[in-house]
C-alpha cells in the first residue's frame, strides 16, 4: 500500500531561489509542451505520446533560447511532462477536463524522483543542493529514519508556505477490529450529516465564517495597482485566508470519517450527483462549503485500508420521501419541510433522520456487507445476498 506524508519545509534563502527556479522551469515546460500539443492536434490532427513530448523536452533544453532549462535539475521537468501525458490519458478517457495552463500566482511544485533526491537518516538532499533541505516531522509514531520514500514533491502554496510530500510504500494495515455496527449517512446542508442512529452532525460552516475578513482582505487587494508589492502582499493575506478555511475543512473532515470508519462495519451513503448540485446558484455555495465530494473520498479510502465495507446505494433512490415505517411513498416533498407524518401508518418523522433509515435499508438489501450484520433497532439478521450491482428490490416503497 502506498500512503503520503507531508511536511512544512522551511528551505534557506540560496534553496528557496534554487526551487523557485525550478518551479518557473517546471511551468514553463508544462505550459509550452500544452500549447505544442494543442497546435499539433489542430494541424496536423495528430495525437502526441509521451516519448514525442519527451523528445520536445530535448529539443527545448538543446535551444538556445531555452537553454537556461540546464540549470535546474531535470527530473522535475520530465516528470511534467510525465504528468501531462497522464491528464491527457484521463481526458481522453472521460474522466478529467481539458489540461489547463499553470500560472505563476498560483500553487508551484516539482515532483522528484529516486535520481533526483537523496534521503538518509530522516536528510533530504535535492538535485543542485549542496546542504539538506529542513523539514518538520509531525508523525512521533513514525520514525522519519525508516522510511524509505519513492517520490519527493516540493511544493509552494501562494500564502508562501512550502511543503514536502513523500510517497512511501507500507504494509498493509490490516483490518480494524469488527463493531457489528452499521450506519447509513444522509448529507444535508442544514446538517453536514445524519446516521441511521438519529445522531446529528452540524454544519461548521467554515466559509460563511470566515466570509466577511475573506471579504475585507479581496477589497484591500482590488485597491492595489497590478504588479505592485503591496498587491501581492494583500493576495498573501487572500491565500491565507483560504487556507485557513481549507484547513479547518479537512481537519473536520478527516475527524468525521475517521470516527465513521472506527465505530462501524458497515457504512451506507448515497451516490450524490455534486456536480450536479452545484450548477443551483442558492445551494453552490453551501454545497461547496460542505465538502461531499472529499467526504466521500475519504470514506472510500479509509474502508478499504481498514477493512470496512462501504456501500453507495442509487442517487435516484427515494430516501427522503418514503415513510421508513410502512414503505408508503409521497408524491413529492419540498425541501423546506423538515418533518412530516406518513398518511398510510401515521408515523411521524425527521426527514433527515427517516432518509437514513432508507438508506440503511436500501444498501443492506443490495450488498452481501449486510450478512449477518444487525440492523440498528430491528431483532432480524439480514442473510447475505450477491455483490455483484443490483438494482434496488428489496424495499421498494410501494405507492
Amino acid at each position: 500500500m502506498r500512503t503520503a506524508y507531508k511536511c512544512r519545509v522551511y528551505p534557506a534563502p540560496k534553496q528557496a531561489a534554487v526551487l523557485n527556479r525550478t518551479f518557473g522551469c517546471v511551468r514553463f515546460v508544462w505550459n509550452r509542451t500544452l500549447a505544442w500539443r494543442h497546435a499539433r492536434y489542430h494541424a496536423e490532427q495528430a495525437k502526441t505520446n509521451f516519448v514525442q513530448a519527451n523528445a520536445r523536452l530535448t529539443a527545448m533544453k538543446a535551444d538556445e533560447e531555452t537553454a537556461w532549462l540546464n540549470e535546474v535539475s531535470s527530473v522535475p521537468l520530465q516528470q511534467a511532462v510525465r504528468h501531462q501525458q497522464v491528464a491527457f490519458t484521463n481526458f481522453f478517457a472521460g474522466r478529467a477536463k481539458y489540461p489547463r495552463y499553470k500560472s505563476r500566482t498560483g500553487r508551484q511544485s516539482a515532483e522528484y524522483t529516486r535520481s533526483g533526491f537523496r534521503y538518509r537518516d530522516g536528510r533530504l538532499w535535492l538535485a543542485k543542493m549542496d546542504t539538506p533541505l529542513e523539514f518538520v516531522w509531525s508523525w512521533p509514531e513514525v520514525d522519519p529514519a525508516s522510511i524509505n520514500p519513492t517520490t519527493a514533491t516540493i511544493s509552494r502554496d501562494p500564502d508562501g508556505r512550502w511543503y514536502v510530500s513523500f510517497a512511501v510504500d507500507v504494509d498493509d494495515p490490516g483490518q480494524a477490529p469488527a463493531t457489528g455496527a452499521v450506519a447509513a449517512v444522509d448529507l444535508g446542508v442544514r446538517d453536514f450529516a445524519v446516521t441511521s442512529d438519529g445522531e446529528k452532525i452540524a454544519n461548521p460552516r467554515h466559509l460563511e465564517r470566515k466570509a466577511k475578513n475573506l471579504a475585507r482582505y479581496q477589497r484591500r487587494m482590488a485597491r492595489k495597482r497590478r504588479g505592485s508589492a503591496n498587491r501581492a502582499k494583500a493576495r498573501a493575506k487572500v491565500a491565507r485566508a483560504h487556507r485557513k478555511v481549507a484547513d479547518a475543512r479537512a481537519d473536520f473532515l478527516h475527524r468525521t470519517s475517521t470516527r465513521l470508519v472506527r465505530d462501524h462495519d458497515v457504512i451506507v451513503i448515497e451516490d450524490l450527483n455534486v456536480k450536479g448540485m452545484v450548477r443551483n446558484p442558492k445551494l453552490a455555495k453551501a454545497i461547496s462549503d460542505c465538502g461531499w465530494g472529499e467526504f466521500r473520498r475519504q470514506l472510500e479510502y479509509k474502508a478499504a485500508r481498514y477493512g470496512r465495507h462501504l456501500v453507495v446505494i442509487d442517487r435516484w433512490f427515494p430516501s427522503s420521501k418514503t415513510c421508513s415505517a410502512c414503505g408508503h411513498l409521497l408524491a413529492r416533498l419540498s425541501l423546506d419541510i423538515r418533518t412530516w407524518q406518513c398518511p398510510a401508518c401515521g408515523t411521524r418523522h425527521d426527514r433527515d433522520v427517516n432518509a437514513a433509515k432508507n438508506i440503511l435499508a436500501a444498501g443492506l438489501a443490495v450488498s452481501a456487507c449486510g450478512g449477518d450484520v444487525r440492523q440498528s433497532g430491528s431483532p432480524r439478521v439480514l442473510s447475505p445476498v450477491k455483490q455483484e450491482p443490483q438494482p434496488v428490490k428489496v424495499g421498494i416503497p410501494r405507492l
